[in-house]
């Protein structure tokens, strides 16, 4: 139909069909909406089918797009007059069938991406720019226009709307095979397999291979020639061991390092110095958090290839020291004893081992003892239970009457000018 015989069936429309067919449209709506919100009361608040509210997942348009359609047939059969509501609503329903399907896939596999948000954004344009167009009837002359426009590639002329059919499809089917992977990873894997670094290889596995199948089908469905990827997977390979090889190097480590288990999400490790605990281990490289707040971004082939300290491999038990300084008369026994009452009196410091306090240095100013104390969180921070042992200590020690010396120095005066008092040589 064109924008001609749309003004025609315009004009043609009657006040008491349009009425039937708007009644038509809500039964259909509220008919969708009953059966998405029967079917998904007990589903989670992240499901691609039906959202977080029923209406804002992927069934209730589709629902809504199925009714639809079947009461425009029927209007079609039985009436005499042109169909224009529930033509109109077919089309919107399509295209939000088409933006519901991206956007919640791709906020499903991709939560905080950018890229994920412009690409829906982009869909939703398109949709509903198609839907116009098909409700006026100038979707076809426009497809014509774009078949016309071509594109050379040196010898082989593409239309662009080939290259638009085919960036369309590709992208349809790369949504398919990510959701597919998402669908895998959380209803079986996570079920499947107990171990989170497992776990994570195993997605990124069939996340790589269903998106290269998917790839492959959509080539294949646009007409490319999959008997000339051989040449450009040879250009591949040589770009891999020139250009590209300390990327590739990253991947296969990530990859490694998810199937040896030698370093795990949620180990804390020292990685040149930096200190954290692993909160993702991506394909190319891995995320360590501070406790104070930083994160660094470690390739992959560099845990691989340097040292690397896992403090959680062998044992999960993290020791803290502090230091204090207290005078030379002071009774060690009972310094030793009000540090070690200071740090057992924590929550969260450990039992076994107990907290053990030791004189160490004969300091100038005083008796110098560490205090030794393990936790077993120090995600949750070591200044901070350190920050409150030391106020144990020092209300304990100022308890105790145990005093912290202030840094002194004595001088000795072996001689002095004659004729000079004691007070002009101290000003001396």
């Amino acid at each position: 139909m064109n924008f001609s015989e749309f003004t025609q069936k315009l004009s043609q429309v009657q006040a008491r069909g349009l009425w039937i067919e708007v009644a038509l449209l809500v039964g259909c709506v509220l008919v969708a909406w009953a059966v998405c919100r029967w079917f998904g009361r007990d589903q989670p608040k992240d499901s691609i089918w039906f959202g977080r509210r029923t209406i804002d997942g992927l069934l209730f348009p589709l629902m809504a797009l199925l009714f639809t359609d079947l009461a425009r047939r029927a209007v079609i059969a039985f009436a005499s007059q042109p169909v224009l509501v529930l033509r109109i609503a077919v089309s919107v329903f399509v295209a939000l069938v088409a933006i519901r399907f991206f956007a919640r896939v791709l906020s499903a596999v991709f939560p905080a991406s950018a890229l994920a948000r412009l690409v829906e954004r982009t869909i939703s344009w398109l949709a509903w720019i198609g839907a116009i167009l098909w409700i006026v009837g100038l979707l076809q002359p426009v497809l014509a226009e774009l078949d016309e426009i071509t594109l050379a590639f040196g010898r082989t002329r593409v239309s662009l709307r080939t290259i638009m059919d085919g960036t369309l499809s590709a992208g349809l089917v790369l949504v398919i095979a990510l959701w597919v992977s998402q669908t895998i990873e959380k209803r079986i894997l996570r079920e499947a397999v107990a171990d989170l670094s497992m776990r994570k290889v195993a997605s990124n596995a069939v996340r790589a291979f269903l998106l290269l199948i998917g790839l492959l089908f959509a080539l294949s469905a646009v007409g490319v020639d999959l008997t000339a990827l051989s040449v450009l997977g040879g250009a591949l390979g040589v770009g891999l061991g020139f250009g590209l090889q300390k990327l590739a190097a990253n991947y296969v480590s990530g990859f490694v390092i998810l199937l040896e288990r030698s370093i795990r999400i949620g180990d804390n490790v020292r990685v040149d110095g930096f200190e954290g605990r692993i909160t993702d281990i991506k394909t190319r490289y891995t995320l360590v958090r501070a406790g104070n707040g930083r994160e660094s971004i470690v390739p992959n082939e560099s845990l691989i290839t340097s040292r690397v300290e896992n403090l959680s491999l062998a044992d999960r038990k993290f020791n803290i020291s502090t230091t204090v300084v207290v005078g030379y008369d002071s009774d060690v026994a009972r310094v030793q004893q009000i540090l070690c009452d200071a740090a057992a009196a924590q929550p969260r410091v450990l039992n076994d081992p107990a907290p053990v306090a030791f004189l160490l240095t004969f300091a100038a100013h005083g008796l110098e003892f560490t205090l030794n104390f393990w936790v077993a969180d120090p995600d949750k921070g070591r200044d901070n239970v350190r920050s409150a042992i030391n106020i144990a200590i020092l209300e304990g020690l100022r308890a105790a009457g145990i005093a912290i010396p202030y840094p002194q120095s004595v001088l000795h005066v072996e001689s002095m000018p004659p004729g000079t008092s004691p007070a002009e040589a101290a000003r001396l």
